[in-house]
């Protein structure tokens, strides 16, 4: 970790950072104005805090940083426990290339996240459940190394199944500070976008994960539109 005198001018590290530039708003909002923007993800405060002088008032020197961005194209935001610079949301739709189209989540990758973001932990037999078809291991994969998705605790039960829960990094890609900022149960319901089923505690057919990451359980449908696992949808289809 560097030194915090590292981070102020020479001949300001001896016990005279009161009065040094460094602890000026406008210095403290340009360092960590640099560190956000070097930054491959987004700052926890505890993270900021270590490069900045123990005098520092964070609070205020986000408050005019967020100030100096206001009305820009970037803009300081609060996303997956942390502070991280963003382009302004108005700005999208001029933001996207015509010459990119634009990669679709498979149905199949976007149940299974979703069922996951509201439900978890949730093992792979209840997303079964839930979903009503058999979910393939390549879907699950798929989500893994997108990194939205990771192993969590076994449950306690018989076959001590693998849950499943979100990462840091879908808070990120989906610009949510926490999962309480998620669209409410009700509101999804509402708009058509999650199934009104509850979630089984107790899976039909005495489906029973075996805690290797096979199954055992009656035959459910196949007609996961996505057998293979890919994440996005390669066809012009909107299944």
């Amino acid at each position: 970790m560097t030194d915090q005198a590292d981070l102020l001018p020479d001949g300001e590290g001896d016990g005279e950072a009161e009065a040094g530039p460094a602890t000026d708003l406008g210095e403290l909002a340009r360092l960590v104005e640099a560190l956000l923007f070097a930054s491959p993800e987004p700052l926890a405060d505890g993270a900021i805090r270590e490069r900045l002088p123990e005098s520092a008032d964070l609070a205020a020197v986000l408050e005019r940083l967020e100030a100096d961005y206001r009305g820009r194209g970037i803009q300081l935001v609060q996303v997956a426990g942390g502070w991280a610079f963003r382009t302004a949301p108005d700005l999208a739709d001029r933001m996207r290339l015509d010459a990119l189209r634009p990669r679709r989540m498979t149905r199949a990758a976007l149940e299974t996240l979703a069922i996951i973001a509201y439900h978890q932990p949730v093992s792979r037999a209840e997303i079964e459940a839930i979903r009503g078809v058999s979910t393939s291991r390549g879907t699950l994969d798929a989500l893994l190394e997108a990194g939205w998705v990771k192993p969590g605790r076994r449950r306690q039960t018989p076959g001590r199944p693998q849950t499943w829960v979100t990462t840091p990094g879908f808070l990120d890609h989906f610009s949510l500070d926490s999962l309480d900022d998620l669209p409410g149960v009700e509101e999804m319901k509402a708009a058509g976008l999650l199934d009104s089923r509850p979630l089984l505690t107790t899976l039909p057919g005495g489906m029973v994960d075996d805690g290797e990451g096979e199954i055992d359980r009656p035959t459910l449908p196949t007609n996961d539109p996505n057998p293979d696992g890919d994440l996005f949808d390669g066809g012009d289809d909107d299944a």
